[in-house]
């Protein structure tokens, strides 16, 4: 199928493959027909001259129907129709005068005019011709527009995942810019300094990365201890995180910052609101073809329903955020569940096709 668009794409390519294609399987059916009567050799010859004669005079019908299809509907028929015509009629005459000039069978008109006797076949035959061009034309047109959708489709599918992707990054730096402007109110100064520093390091990565493109579990794991060092200043000994990665994932390609979101909401909702603080475990594992990751915190959880949390402890934009960008990256690939955590918390469960750099680029070249 591939080969088959390649082909209609290349337009000089198609023409002349089926042009000659088409003359050549009209030579071949003359010829089987001739088998019904006793026809000399030299008839084969005729036949090759009568349907090289129709290869070339149909070639400037290519270029009167390009300019055709740039008029009015009602001038375009009016020219293919006298193109059509004036061809048919040329066709005719060459026809015969091999007919009775070189094979020399049958009944030679004494009147000129005769030698355009059965211009009505001419016009059947240069019929079909101008029947497969415009058919062939409006099929090529037909696949620049699914072209073009696809690729309209395409950009506006990417423009969505960047937009969801980048209103992550206004919505964590207002959060931590709120809490180095409270530092400072409470004159921390030094702690407020260690979290501009970390705050600056985690943004340049979060703007390095493309957002359409997918990164090793590896690197998004050290984003994500970017992130809780920033937090750490906060939280201080309050804040304990546990990582369970196996070995296996950690080449394993994810959506840029997709966790940071659940851990956020995690401190926001979880940490924050215990005296002593609380844990936060992060794990990855293989399970069959796909990656599961999964984030969970002992805080005193929240009413789920549906698989879903209150909007008052959804954090808003960060967990919705995640749903719509796995949407879109891995339509029904992906499963995205939010439980109870035992004994206590809430656990945030993600699946998503297992996929590392090597394996996607085995199946670009076998496609």
């Amino acid at each position: 199928m591939l080969k088959w668009e390649k082909l209609v794409d290349s337009q000089e390519r198609l023409f002349w493959t089926l042009h000659t294609a088409g003359w050549c399987g009209f030579a071949i059916i003359y010829y089987i027909g001739s088998f019904l009567q006793d026809m000399r050799s030299i008839w084969l010859f005729v036949i090759v001259l009568n349907a090289y004669a129709g290869w070339l005079l149909t070639i400037p019908l290519r270029y009167m129907y390009r300019k055709a299809l740039t008029l009015t509907p009602l001038k375009m028929l009016i020219m293919v129709g006298a193109s059509l015509y004036f061809t048919a009629l040329v066709w005719t005459l060459v026809k015969n005068v091999n007919n009775w000039e070189i094979y020399k069978k049958g009944y030679r008109p004494e009147e000129w005019y005769w030698y355009f006797k059965d211009t009505i076949n001419s016009l059947i035959m240069i019929g079909c011709w101008t029947g497969a061009y415009f058919g062939v034309k409006n099929y090529q047109m037909l696949l620049r527009e699914k072209q073009n959708v696809l690729k309209a489709s395409s950009m506006a599918h990417q423009a969505h995942i960047k937009m969801l992707r980048y209103q992550l990054n206004p919505h964590f730096l207002f959060n931590t810019l709120n809490a180095i402007s409270t530092l400072i109110l409470m004159k921390e100064n030094k702690t407020a300094e260690a979290m501009v520093s970390r705050l600056s390091d985690f943004l340049r990565y979060s703007l390095d990365k493309d957002p359409i493109r997918r990164v090793p579990l590896i690197q998004e794991i050290q984003a994500l201890e970017l992130y809780l060092e920033i937090e750490e200043v906060r939280f201080e000994d309050r804040l304990t995180v546990v990582w369970n990665i196996d070995e296996k994932t950690k080449s394993a390609l994810v959506p840029s910052l997709i966790l940071q979101p659940i851990i956020e909401n995690s401190i926001k909702f979880a940490i924050s609101k215990l005296e002593n603080g609380g844990c936060i475990s992060i794990s990855a594992k293989t399970f069959g073809r796909d990656l599961m990751l999964n984030v969970s915190d002992n805080g005193p959880g929240a009413e789920i329903k549906n698989g879903q949390l209150p909007v008052s402890k959804s954090g808003g934009v960060g967990l919705h955020n995640i749903k719509e960008r796995l949407e879109a990256l891995y339509l029904n690939k992906h499963s995205f569940v939010i439980s109870h955590n035992y004994p206590t918390g809430i656990k945030v469960n993600i699946r998503i096709p297992y996929e590392t750099s090597e394996n996607l680029s085995d199946t670009k070249i076998e496609n």
